[in-house]
């Protein structure tokens, strides 16, 4: 059985994926209007009437803008932990069909296998996930303030992994747009990943399974599609891990599909 995956879009203004392996088919996040989330699973032929659930991160606008809309009318499940589950109903306001994991925890949707575990960020219970399917495994790290061992470990067996490259160090620290106060939180522990730490991530899984990584989460006005490259290339390339393809990820379009299947990872 081959595994499709698509981004449909990242950047620090909106973030959602799209996973299918056979019937099963999962957003992971809906950081789009409903709309938007429409009009770019109907550019790869889906619709949201097909999903089998929503995996949610964590309860930030460009994690969950279009949430409410698109799994209230179409009565799509979410999977989130309780206090991810909380922060969103405040939000919204409303009542929607959740089905709650503890943070830590497994579990099956269909033909995929969601593992769920902590990521250091400022949510109320921030997870990352592994999704292990039939023909490989997809790891997704948006939005956290460093990596711990625990995170390193728990995406370690992905050959599709979705990693934050949010912002250049110099970039940041010069922006003038941005308060101190703005500033600190991004670059603290519970922040965003720079262009180098995702590159010191991107190194230390390079010894295991990983073939292919995104770039996500980048700022539009603190970070480059060419910066990120380069760092995390840079940091590959001076290790000989020169097989591992590396793509940047948009805010604006969606990336070309990944088919996985028979152990190999190639484009659709």
């Amino acid at each position: 059985m081959s595994v499709r995956f698509t981004i449909l879009g990242s950047g620090s203004g909106g973030n959602c994926a799209y996973l299918e392996a056979g019937e099963t088919r999962l957003l992971i996040d809906a950081g789009f209007s409903a709309r938007q989330i429409r009009e770019r699973l109907a550019s790869i032929g889906r619709a949201p009437e097909g999903l089998s659930g929503v995996l949610v991160t964590h309860e930030h606008g460009d994690h969950i803008q279009g949430l409410g809309t698109l799994c209230g009318k179409v009565g799509i499940p979410i999977f989130a932990n309780r206090l991810t589950r909380e922060a969103i109903e405040y939000k919204f306001g409303t009542r929607l069909e959740f089905r709650v994991f503890e943070t830590g925890a497994s579990f099956t949707v269909g033909e995929v296998e969601v593992q769920t575990f902590s990521v250091p960020h400022d949510a109320m219970d921030p997870v990352g996930f592994l999704l292990r399917t039939v023909a490989g495994n997809v790891g997704f790290l948006t939005d956290l303030g460093h990596a711990t061992k625990l995170v390193l470990e728990r995406v370690r067996p992905a050959e599709v992994l979705v990693l934050e490259a949010n912002h250049d160090l110099k970039l940041l620290q010069d922006d003038t747009r941005r308060p101190w106060g703005t500033k600190q939180r991004i670059l603290s522990r519970h922040g965003h990943l720079s262009n180098e730490a995702a590159a010191e991530v991107a190194a230390e899984l390079a010894g295991g399974p990983v073939r292919h990584i995104y770039l996500g989460h980048l700022s539009r006005d603190c970070n480059s599609p060419e910066l990120a490259h380069r760092a995390v290339a840079g940091r590959l390339a001076q290790m000989g891990a020169v097989s591992i393809a590396i793509e940047n990820t948009s805010q604006e379009r969606i990336s070309p599909t990944l088919v996985l299947g028979g152990g190999t990872v190639a484009s659709g």
